[in-house]
C-alpha cells in the first residue's frame, strides 16, 4: 500500500488539527469528481500505477500552462461568495469561521457552495450555512468541477486531503476564481513546482497558503532587525513544533464513523483520486496523516507551520541541501515517523536546524542567530541580544509586539482582502514552493538514508 519514497510532497493541516491514515485527511474531505470519471482518468494518467513509483505526482512543471478564465468582476461593496471544497474537521472550521466573521460584521462574505465525496460531511456543513446565513441560498456538490463551473462563486478555499490539493488549485485557477488552498500548499515537490506555474502565468487570479503563523507580528520585525544589520550577517536559525499524543498516538483522534459506506454515503474512489483507487480503509480515510503515500506527517502538517514565519523573517531564496533523520519511537504503528530532525541550507549558505516530534512536547528555542547578535522569538515579542564580543556596539531590546487574537481569523480575513484589493498575499505561490521544497526534500532524505540538493536555477532536486 505504501510506496517506498515521497520525491516530492508537502501538508496542509493547522497544527490544531488531527490527522491519521494516509487518505485520512478529513479535516478537509475531499471532494471531487464521480468515481466513474476519476477512475478514468485516473487510468488514463498512470494514476493507478503512481502509488509505485517512488517519482509521485503526475503533475510535473513545464509544458504549456491553462490561460484561466476571466475572474467574475467584484464591486467595491459587494458581498465575496465563495465555496468550500472538502468539509471534514478542517474545511467545517472554515465554514464555521467564514461564517462568525460575516455575523460580526469583519467582513461581507458568504459561502454559497460546499463540496466532499463524503454525503455526512457535506450535509453538516450544508446545515451550518443554511442555519447560520439567512437568506443565502448555499448548494451542494459531490463534484468540485461542477462547482467549479459556477459564474456566481468569486472564490474557493479548498481544505481537501493533501493529494489533491495539487490538482483542486490547479482547476480553481484555471476555472477563474482566488483560492485559499490549506497547507501543505501541495504533497509533492513537482506538483508545488506546476502550480507556481500555473498561477504566475495567470496574475490575475490569488492564491494563498493556510500558513497562519505568518500573521504574527514577531517575524516581521525579525525582519527589520535583519534588514537594519544589527545583528550582522543571519549565519543560522533554530525551531521546532513538538506535541505528545498520550493515548493511542497522533492523529488516531480522528474517530472513525460506522456508518461510512463506500458506495452509499462516501465516493471512495473518488477521494483516492490521483493516488489510484485502493481497498476501502476507514484509518486511511480518516487519518490519512500517519501514512507515508498520503502525508509527510509531521514534516508536512506540523513543521511547516513553523519554518514558513522563518522564511518570512530570514528571506534566504530558495533552500538548497536537506539532510533529515527519522525514528518511530513510541508510535510503531503509524508509518510517518514520530521524532524527525532536519538541517536545511538556503541559497546565501544560511543553516536552520528544525525540531519535529509527536512523542515529547518539549521544542528548540526559536531563534536566528546573526554574528553579531541574536533574535529570540519564543514569546510574543521579537527579543535582539548583542553577541558578547559586540555587546559594547548595542544593548538588548525587546521589540513589543501587538496580540493579534486569532492569527487564523487573520489570516481569513488578509485572504478576503486580497480578493477585494487584489494585492499578493504574504503567503503566496512562492513561499509555499519553498517551503514544500523543505520538506519534500526532507522526506527523501528520511527514508532514503541520503542528503538532497535542490538547484533554483532549473527547478530540480537530486540525491547526493
Amino acid at each position: 500500500m505504501s510506496s517506498p519514497s515521497h520525491q516530492f510532497r508537502s501538508d496542509s493541516t493547522p497544527p490544531d488539527q488531527p490527522a491519521v491514515t494516509s487518505t485520512e485527511r478529513s479535516r478537509r474531505s475531499f471532494l471531487s469528481v464521480a468515481a466513474g470519471t476519476l477512475m478514468a482518468s485516473a487510468l488514463a494518467s498512470g494514476a493507478l500505477a503512481r502509488s509505485q513509483d517512488p517519482k509521485g505526482s503526475s503533475i510535473k512543471p513545464g509544458g504549456p500552462v491553462p490561460k484561466a478564465k476571466a475572474r467574475i468582476p467584484l464591486a467595491p461593496d459587494q458581498t465575496i461568495r465563495m465555496a468550500v471544497i472538502g468539509t471534514g474537521s478542517m474545511g467545517t472550521g472554515h465554514v464555521d469561521a467564514f461564517i462568525s466573521l460575516a455575523k460580526a460584521g469583519k467582513e461581507k462574505v458568504e459561502i454559497v457552495g460546499v463540496c466532499d465525496v463524503n454525503q455526512k460531511f457535506m450535509d453538516r456543513a450544508h446545515t451550518k450555512c443554511v442555519e447560520g446565513q439567512s437568506g443565502v441560498e448555499c448548494k451542494k456538490h459531490a463534484d468540485y468541477k461542477e462547482l467549479l463551473a459556477r459564474d456566481d462563486v468569486h472564490a474557493v478555499m479548498i481544505a481537501s486531503p493533501e493529494h489533491w490539493h495539487a490538482q483542486m488549485a490547479i482547476d480553481a485557477i484555471t476555472a477563474g476564481k482566488d483560492v485559499y488552498l490549506e497547507k501543505p500548499m501541495t504533497l509533492h515537490l513537482d506538483e508545488a513546482l506546476r502550480l507556481r506555474e500555473v498561477v504566475r502565468a495567470n496574475p490575475d487570479l490569488r492564491l494563498q497558503v493556510g500558513t497562519q503563523m505568518t500573521n504574527l507580528p514577531k517575524y516581521h520585525e525579525a525582519r527589520k532587525v535583519i534588514a537594519s544589520g544589527l545583528i550582522g550577517v543571519p549565519c543560522s536559525s533554530q525551531t521546532s513544533y513538538c506535541r505528545n499524543a498520550k493515548e493511542a498516538g497522533e492523529w488516531n483522534y480522528y474517530d472513525i464513523d460506522p456508518e461510512w459506506a463506500p458506495g452509499k454515503n462516501l465516493d471512495w474512489a473518488a477521494w483516492c483520486g490521483p493516488m489510484g483507487l485502493r481497498e476501502w480503509d476507514p484509518k486511511i480515510y480518516i487519518r490519512w496523516r500517519r501514512y507515508r503515500d498520503f502525508s509527510t506527517g509531521i514534516l508536512g502538517d506540523l513543521l511547516v507551520h513553523v519554518i514558513t514565519p522563518m522564511l518570512v523573517a530570514l528571506e534566504q531564496g530558495w533552500p538548497t541541501r536537506v539532510v533529515a533523520v527519522g525514528s518511530h519511537m513510541v508510535d510503531k504503528a503509524m508509518e510517518n515517523h514520530d521524532q524527525v530532525n532536519l538541517a536545511i541550507q538556503f541559497e546565501t549558505g544560511h543553516q536552520m536546524i528544525v525540531a519535529g516530534s509527536t512523542c515529547n512536547e518539549v521544542g528548540l528555542e526559536t531563534m536566528i542567530k546573526g554574528n553579531k547578535g541574536n533574535i529570540y522569538l519564543n514569546s510574543r515579542h521579537c527579543v535582539v541580544r548583542p553577541e558578547r564580543v559586540y555587546s559594547e556596539e548595542f544593548d538588548e531590546k525587546t521589540i513589543e509586539c501587538a496580540d493579534i487574537g486569532n492569527d487564523q481569523d487573520m489570516h481569513r480575513l488578509k485572504w478576503l482582502e486580497v480578493i477585494r484589493t487584489r494585492e499578493q498575499p504574504d503567503s503566496d505561490v512562492d513561499q509555499g514552493a519553498k517551503v514544500v521544497a523543505i520538506v519534500d526534500l526532507a522526506t527523501r532524505s528520511i527514508w532514503e538514508g541520503a542528503a538532497f540538493e535542490f538547484d533554483p536555477k532549473t527547478m530540480t532536486a537530486r540525491k547526493v
